[in-house]
């Protein structure tokens, strides 16, 4: 495995089926009477999740952007049709004002969320409508098998510090927040069981999201190899086989949609 600092789109999307359910899940709740012209994806990554916006509102236009040079070249490659930017959320700026603003499992990585969603806010027109979900990675048990061995005397030096590099706050934090700034609120959370053939697929799932930080850390293909391989014994300890030899990955998320 490179120890890159770009995201790996085509390992992002082995897991498609997984990471585009949410966004279905989140845009089916939005009022159906609602018919934004202008939508903006915040961490739109390879452009998976922005289709969805795309099939339910085919008439709007759509732009999608990630500070990822490799996501948005893989939305244009599979997804010319549709304007792709590189950007940071964190503090892009546009003239223009977006009926929708929604990020599905992006701002876990942008730190300051008062003042993210503030902007995000600003962003939007007049009746426009903000849509975000959120992993709660730290709720979940793969996390904690992570900072399990992430902790240990021998990894500890080099992984110091990985853990605040997330942004991820209780459903309080953000109910205040978004109560400050729109009228109405819907908010809820979602157990995905994800069902995988085998343990090692969560540690397979994990590599394009909550683990690279850590492994960006670690200097040597050896290291890589052994740190991955004392997490998929804590994964493997977490999480039991079932009787026809897969495995259940409950997969934690909060969603919430602020209306004007």
């Amino acid at each position: 495995m490179e120890n890159t600092k770009d995201w790996d789109p085509n390992l992002y999307l082995k897991f498609r089926n997984e990471r585009t359910q949410p966004s279905i899940d989140l845009v089916s709740k939005i009022l159906p009477d609602f018919k934004p012209h202008r939508i903006i994806d915040i961490g739109c990554g390879p452009g998976n999740s922005s289709q969805v916006l795309v099939q339910r509102w085919p008439e709007a236009s759509l732009l999608g952007i990630d500070s990822s040079a490799n996501m948005i070249e893989k939305a244009k490659q599979d997804y010319p049709e549709q304007e792709w930017i590189i950007a940071d959320a964190a503090s892009y700026k546009s003239s223009d004002k977006f009926d929708l603003v929604f990020s599905n499992a992006t701002i876990q990585w942008i730190p300051d969320h008062s003042k993210l969603l503030s902007g995000f806010h600003a962003m939007l027109s007049n009746k426009g409508i903000l849509a975000i979900q959120i992993p709660l990675f730290f709720d979940m048990s793969v996390a904690k098998a992570i900072e399990h061995v992430a902790n240990a005397a021998k990894w500890k030096a080099k992984t110091a510090g990985v853990k605040n590099l997330f942004t991820i706050h209780d459903k309080s934090f953000y109910y205040n927040v978004l109560s400050g700034l729109f009228s109405s609120i819907d908010m809820w959370e979602t157990d995905y069981m994800h069902i995988l053939e085998s343990p090692s697929q969560i540690l397979e799932m994990m590599r394009s999201t909550g683990l690279r930080p850590y492994m960006e850390r670690l200097d040597t293909e050896a290291d890589k190899e052994k740190f991955e391989d004392e997490i998929l014994t804590e994964i493997k300890a977490r999480y039991p086989l079932q009787k026809n030899g897969k495995v259940i990955f409950p997969f934690k998320r909060l969603f919430f949609i602020g209306y004007q």
